[in-house]
């Protein structure tokens, strides 16, 4: 089987894969079942021990799934045993589904301590690798949102200086290691690590956002700062939520796939998006590639990228994304990929 790089995560001596085990449907396309087979492939018989979950998962999101993606990852560590070989991630985030705590609109000493308390004990493990705001609290360009209004009033949001100091005690009691952001800006991420340098409050180890072949943007005011401050990228969305695979393509909605089973999150699969996944796919045809592994051995070889996060809904479809986890492309893939970039740059929000 093929090897897979470990990485540095951040500026902390912890080793990761260069490919980490998303979770986000376990409990919606997934039964525990399957999802304990995933975990039971990719950890014991791959050696992919990074694993990315989150409060609010399964996705799409919902008060009475809310969590059930922590306690199937809980029950199969405790069946499984051996904590410590695992790096776990998880995030805390703002939302009206979070069916778990009594207040859920602010990154704030209260909604933290309760946000941390329940993942630990859906994990059932007393610590957790790394923990990751899920997205600002502020109004600010994510989830697709690409232009931005001066106009918007933040004067009610948590500073981030709160939200540090909370999740410095939470480091100081052991319950996490290392912290990280998710689906932040270049502003963000700059101001987290000024608190951090200059009131002396706990460094930001990563990024998670989007990032793909049809997603760039975190190339043009991120990348330079996660090289150069090194805060790695986790990117997600790699396959753009599996279109990249072209099994959407001509307007197909095969059984049992993301789009078909949950129809939202237009903007992975727009009109506007066609020509150019039918030019990755016939890139990738055209080097007799899997057109899965293009776009994730794209992603994975990025100087700034520290571990791609896959999703999966079998065993099958996690073997091919971890064994292109340790593909190297060709100079004429690349060039072919750029040339398609240019043609079609950032069409996906």
């Amino acid at each position: 089987m093929s090897q897979i790089e470990k990485r540095t995560l951040g500026t902390t001596d912890i080793e990761v894969p260069a490919i980490c085990l998303g979770t986000m449907v376990w409990g919606e396309q997934n039964t525990e079942a399957e999802a304990h087979e995933q975990l039971s492939y990719g950890v014991d018989e791959r050696g992919i021990n990074f694993l990315d979950t989150a409060e609010i998962y399964p996705i799409p999101p919902s008060s009475e799934k809310q969590g059930l993606t922590e306690t199937y990852i809980g029950n199969w560590i405790k069946n499984r045993g051996k904590r410590d070989d695992l790096i776990i991630a998880s995030k805390v985030c703002v939302s009206d589904v979070i069916a778990t705590r009594e207040s859920t609109h602010k990154f704030d000493r209260k909604n933290i301590r309760e946000a941390i308390e329940g993942s630990l004990t859906r994990l059932q493990t007393d610590y957790i690798d790394l923990y990751q705001i899920h997205w600002p609290e502020r109004t600010a360009n994510f989830f697709g949102k690409r232009d931005y209004d001066k106009a918007y009033d933040d004067s009610d949001t948590t500073p981030i200086r709160e939200t540090l100091e909370v999740l410095k005690e939470i480091i100081e009691e052991g319950k996490v290691r290392h912290i990280g952001v998710s689906n932040e800006t270049p502003w963000g991420v700059m101001e987290y690590l000024r608190l951090a340098r200059e009131e002396g409050l706990p460094r930001i180890v990563s990024i998670q956002n989007q990032y793909s072949v049809v997603n760039r943007h975190f190339e043009i005011g991120l990348s330079e700062i996660a090289i150069k401050e090194k805060v790695g990228l986790l990117p997600y969305t790699a396959l753009s939520g599996g279109v990249l695979s072209g099994k959407y393509l001509g307007g197909k909605q095969p059984e049992s796939a993301r789009f078909t089973h949950t129809p939202r999150n237009a903007r992975y699969n727009a009109p506007n998006l066609q020509p150019v996944i039918q030019a990755y796919v016939d890139l990738a045809k055209k080097h007799d590639m899997d057109p899965v592994q293009l776009a994730l051995a794209f992603v994975t070889t990025r100087d700034f990228v520290t571990s791609t996060i896959i999703g999966s809904t079998s065993v099958e479809q996690m073997k091919t994304c971890i064994d292109a986890g340790a593909m190297t492309l060709s100079e004429d893939v690349l060039a072919g990929i750029q040339e398609i970039h240019e043609q079609y740059p950032n069409l996906h929000a």
